[in-house]
């Protein structure tokens, strides 16, 4: 009998093995072959699918979902385990990638960034990004909305290929000229066939952030109220959605960057997260952005949402703009007041005109006794009713629903306070019931004050919008922090971007169920890098229309050299914490557009520039192939390190002995130019730099100058050490940020 059931296990497992292996998604990646025209490519690409088996049979086989051939060598197909350990072993295969999802990175904007209108202003000059066409990785858009209105929009420029699947559904609009394509990919969509529309309300937002038409009386339930636009409003749009919902699949990411390149865009905005920190050739937004970098398109990419963990940023290959996200100076304000008569600033954007907590009501903290459940109100006692409630921040996207806990159990007001790591970063949330934002510090006198007295009582009044509010801007806590793992020698992010209550154009949707049947909601507002990001998009878009001829390296340089270490009240820009902000969580600073259009100087990186870069990284000849689509041989050439890229940022890994670095720069401001170098730094490092002028007699002309970094004390410094060295022209301030890593760097 035993014998007949291990018969019966062994037969069941054979079945197992010819019928039941599930079949998954692939990214299968190819060496190039330059035999191959564009025309054999489908034909190529399902030579590599097996033959035939007995599954195959049953199932439909192994499929082909996509097939690339402009961001990558490969296609997407769908496999057995033993279909892809086959395919592994093919010639000409090189990698197979298993699709995984990637999460998105989820106004008064413009003119807290300088831009106004006005017939002399830089913006107006720019003709609002005219000509220049965005790409838009996102979750698609709702086209009928306002702002991708086209009035005052020229028609698509010619070389324009891309193709429009907007279907006719009642009141969703259609393509015209703002809006010149839209696709959506495969798992992106409900079928295959569904229309490229917002099913989130995520890529509304961030696609009128970037180049959305001016649209007059926006507001969010009466607040913020003015002309909301884009910040390159007279650039197109074209979109790619690849994401549904909060997932965004590899695979379609892929295609959309592929579709992307081959219709012509001249910006790629990525709010998408990708935080992995593998190395460049194992991770295939890297790969793929650096063929649409090599076709001469920037990109615009999400630093990611995990901070303020060291370590955390994503999207930070060399080749794209890897954005941070700071505040803005307008506050959505609500003020607690405690029955001590103590005042306390806070934010929502819930403002009730009748407001039952506007009078002083209980006040109890259900966490005071520890228990984390009853901190972040995830239960609550039955004895709230009628009080107002405080309770811990369990995260981001948990605010509203910690409301909506405290409304059931018919608490009548809430107190968010911040946890300490997330210090003074408040959101102006959509609460259910009259609720207040604090930080942790305010948090934390509340609760002191619930412990000193046996009756505490608070109300919270609310202000409406307050412009003014400082210090501002400061970095955001959950905007991610360098260094990059994948290259630390690389200063990652590269600049923040406003990302904190950005108001923009909405579509209703299941992410916000509060407000899934409210159709009159026009405009939103959301936080996140995936906010920063379209804002330097946009810009990027207004440097293009104004310097055609630019490259991406060019762009990157005017955006970094030329942003600001100051806030508006001239003091160093703060983090979360109020504390001055490192280049690791702000980049070289945050974005001044008017300066970014004239920079005077810029640090250019053609394609081939990467090359030395990457053999320097030390990952193969095979690597490096995998990332540039061409041959290499390290052996062969002059590999160089991190630092010595010709990058507008400048990290020394500083020992014991002096370091040399060598730099170029081009003129791209008067032709008669001079200018001085001026260096910032502690005094526990010297910075020499040769030579200390530099003089150009035309535009377009290049110059190099070296920059020597030693320790000027005899012990280095054990928490490292940041500066910045300045070349000054009477019109110009042409500033990179020095960073020296502590010798055990975190990453």
């Amino acid at each position: 009998m035993k014998r007949f059931i291990g018969l019966l296990l062994l037969l069941a497992q054979l079945l197992a093995a010819c019928y039941g292996q599930e079949r998954k998604n692939y990214v299968v990646h190819l060496e190039p072959r330059d035999d191959i025209g564009a025309d054999a490519v489908d034909v190529w690409h399902r030579s590599f699918l097996p033959e035939a088996t007995l599954q195959s049979s049953t199932d439909g086989g192994p499929t082909i979902i996509y097939s690339y051939s402009h961001v990558l060598t490969g296609f997407a197909a769908r496999l057995s385990d033993d279909e892809a350990e086959a395919m592994r072993n093919r010639p000409g295969c090189l990698r197979l990638y298993p699709d995984h999802f990637l999460p998105l990175a989820t106004t008064h904007s413009p003119g807290f960034l300088g831009l106004h209108l006005g017939k002399d202003g830089f913006w107006t000059r720019s003709g609002f990004g005219r000509g220049v066409v965005i790409g838009l990785l996102d979750t698609g858009i709702l086209p009928s909305h306002p702002s991708f209105g086209d009035a005052g929009m020229p028609p698509p420029p010619k070389k324009w290929k891309g193709t429009c699947e907007f279907k006719a559904i009642a009141g969703a609009g259609g393509c015209n000229n703002k809006v010149i394509g839209a696709r959506a990919f495969g798992s992106a969509s409900v079928n295959s066939t569904a229309p490229p529309v917002d099913d989130a309300g995520h890529g509304t937002h961030t696609a009128s952030t970037a180049a959305g038409n001016f649209v007059e009386n926006a507001d969010v339930r009466g607040n913020a109220h003015g002309t909301a636009s884009g910040m390159a409003p007279h650039a197109h749009l074209a979109i790619y959605k690849v994401c549904t919902r909060s997932r965004c699949s590899i695979m379609d990411i892929v295609a959309g960057l592929d579709a992307a390149v081959k219709d012509g865009v001249d910006v790629i905005s990525f709010s998408i997260d990708a935080s992995d920190g593998a190395q460049f050739n194992y991770d295939l937004v890297a790969i793929a952005t650096y063929k649409a970098m090599e076709r001469g398109i920037f990109v615009s990419a999400a630093a990611g949402n995990v901070g303020p963990t060291v370590g955390s940023v994503g999207n930070g290959a060399p080749w794209m703009l890897t954005v941070a996200a700071g505040t803005t100076d307008r506050a959505i304000r609500t003020v607690v007041k405690l029955g001590n008569g103590q005042e306390l600033d806070g934010e929502s954007l819930f403002q009730p005109r009748n407001n039952s907590a506007g009078r002083q009501l209980p006040l109890v903290f259900p966490g005071a006794g520890g228990d984390p459940d009853a901190r972040g109100c995830s239960s609550l006692p039955d004895d709230v009713k009628g009080k107002v409630v405080l309770c811990e921040s369990r995260g981001i996207s948990e605010h509203v629903e910690q409301g909506q806990t405290v409304n059931a159990y018919s608490g009548a007001g809430m107190i968010l306070m911040n946890k300490q790591e997330e210090g003074f970063t408040t959101f102006a949330d959509a609460h259910v019931l009259p609720a207040s934002h604090v930080s942790n510090a305010a948090g934390a006198k509340i609760a002191a004050y619930i412990k000193s007295t046996r009756n505490p009582t608070a109300s919270i009044a609310f202000r409406g919008t307050v412009m003014g509010s400082s210090p501002a801007p400061a970095v955001a806590f959950f905007s991610s922090r360098g260094p990059s793992k994948a290259s630390p020698g690389i200063l990652k992010p590269d600049i923040t971007g406003p990302g904190m209550n950005i108001l923009a154009a909405w579509a209703p949707s299941e992410m916000h169920p509060e407000f899934v049947d409210d159709v009159s909601l026009a405009f939103f507002m959301e936080s996140g890098t995936s906010m920063s990001t379209p804002h330097l998009s946009g810009i990027a878009a207004v440097i293009k229309s104004l310097h055609p001829g630019w490259s991406p390296a060019e762009i990157r340089s005017a955006l970094m050299t030329s942003s600001d270490t100051a806030d508006h009240a001239g003091v160093p820009i703060k983090d979360e914490q109020y504390r001055r902000a490192s280049f690791y969580a702000m980049g070289a600073g945050y974005v001044n557009p008017s300066r970014a259009v004239d920079p005077g100087l810029v640090y250019d990186l053609a394609p081939n520039d990467y090359v030395p870069y990457l053999c320097g990284l030390g990952i193969g000849d095979e690597g490096v192939r995998e990332i540039t689509h061409r041959k290499v041989e390290c052996g062969k050439m002059k590999a160089i390190t991190e630092a010595e890229l010709n990058y507008p940022s400048m990290v020394i890994k500083l020992l014991s002995q002096p370091i040399t670095i060598r730099r170029t720069v081009k003129n791209v401001g008067k032709a008669d130019s001079v200018y001085t170098a001026v260096v910032d730094m502690p005094k526990e490092v010297s910075v020499t730099v040769r030579p200390p002028m530099l003089r150009f007699n035309k535009v377009n002309q290049r110059q190099s100058y070296t920059v020597t970094v030693r320790w000027a004390g005899k012990q280095p410094a054990i928490a490292g050490v940041e500066g910045n060295l300045k070349w000054v022209s009477p019109e110009h301030v042409v500033r990179s940020p020095i960073v020296v890593p502590p010798a055990k760097a975190v990453v």
